[in-house]
Parts: C-alpha cells; sequence; structure tokens
C-alpha cells in the first residue's frame, strides 16, 4: 500500500482539524469525497452539513456521495467517482451497516484503489471500526468480521464513552493487535509505517 489510511478517534469534521490538514496536504488533496453512509439510519445530512463547514475551513471542495444502501455501492458511477478521488473519509457510527453496504463491492474495491495510487482514506468513530478486522461489534463489544482494510487490528473508537468494565471486557477478548482511541486520538499509516496521534493505547504489534 503506497497510499494513507487514517483511524480516528471520533469527532468527525471538529476534532481533527490540524490532523485533517496535515494528512490532506500529504497527498495534494483539494477536493475530498465524504461517505455518511455509516449514519444511514441517523441523520446523515448532519454530517454533510459539518463536512461543508470542515470544507471552508481547510479550504477544500467536499463533495458528499450518499451511497446509504448495498444497491448504491454495487453501482459504478459511486464507484468510479471515488477511484478518481484524492481523498475520501468515511464518517458515521454504525459498524455494522457500514460493512454490509461496503463488502465485496465496486465502491469497496474503488477505496483500495484510491490507497494504491497514493491517495488517502480516513474513516472516524464506528467507521474506523468498520475498516479493521477483526471488527468490535458496538451492540456488546465482542469481535466479528470487518471489512479488513486495515487487517490483523481492532480499534476501539469513541473510547471516552465505554465504561471502564465494557473495555476490560473487549480487551480480554483481544487476541489481535488492539487500540484504544478516544476522540482526537488517531492511528496513521503511510509507507513509513505507523503514527500515533494523540495518545491512543496500543496492545500488540503495529505493523
Amino acid at each position: 500500500m503506497t497510499g494513507t489510511i487514517a483511524l480516528q478517534g471520533g469527532g468527525p469534521f471538529s476534532a481533527n482539524d490540524d490532523l485533517d490538514a496535515r494528512l490532506l496536504q500529504s497527498v495534494g488533496a483539494t477536493s475530498v469525497v465524504v461517505l455518511p453512509t455509516a449514519d444511514a439510519f441517523e441523520r446523515p445530512e448532519i454530517l454533510v452539513a459539518a463536512a461543508m463547514n470542515w470544507g471552508e475551513r481547510l479550504g477544500v471542495e467536499v463533495e458528499a456521495l450518499m451511497v446509504l444502501r448495498r444497491s448504491e455501492a454495487q453501482e459504478m458511477g459511486p464507484a468510479n467517482l471515488v477511484r478518481a478521488a484524492r481523498a475520501v473519509y468515511l464518517v458515521g457510527d454504525q459498524p455494522l451497516h457500514l460493512r454490509s453496504v461496503l463488502k465485496d463491492t465496486p465502491l469497496f474495491d474503488a477505496l483500495k484503489e484510491v490507497l494504491a495510487n497514493g491517495g488517502l482514506v480516513v474513516g472516524t468513530g464506528g467507521s474506523a471500526d468498520a475498516l479493521c478486522d477483526p471488527m468490535i461489534d458496538p451492540r456488546g463489544g465482542a469481535f466479528t468480521l470487518g471489512l479488513a482494510l486495515v487487517p490483523g487490528m481492532a480499534v476501539v473508537t469513541e473510547a471516552e464513552s465505554w465504561s471502564p468494565e465494557r473495555l476490560h471486557r473487549t480487551r480480554k477478548l483481544a487476541n489481535t493487535t488492539f487500540a484504544v482511541l478516544r476522540t482526537g486520538d488517531a492511528l496513521v499509516h503511510t509507507a513509513a509505517g505507523w503514527e500515533r496521534v494523540g495518545q491512543p493505547e496500543v496492545s500488540g504489534n503495529l505493523s
């Protein structure tokens, strides 16, 4: 992988401006495709509005791609738009829905091509969880299959909202590299390896 993938603990378009600006500059991105897929059953338009304001602050154009159902992820139009992007942000807090929409689709293949071509893919909150494998099931904190854009790692996101008991239980179940990310924390992977932003807690090896 020659591109950059960032797993942000939370705060999409509000808590990561300095990191976002650095990442976008590093890949030469002047526009961003935003996928609010993981908030399909909430209010994705709120995330889109936040993304537009964020784009104005950072001086980048934002294109919201409202792929909310699996049938839309299987269409070539959205996939081609993502494939041509220099930077893609996946936001929303329902990782199970994001996985069900994207797994084994042309759109997910396009995300992998963005990375292969040296671009940037960012997942924030629950969307970052879904990009990993194993993925943490938010319903109980157990592990399940994720999208494996980042294999061999599981991440707790928005960890400040987890009780110590729940976090302890999930940590005990982990048999792979395990990262605890609070809002403002991030893990960033480039060709040079992993960078820790903020104070993520990582158990196991980052490779």
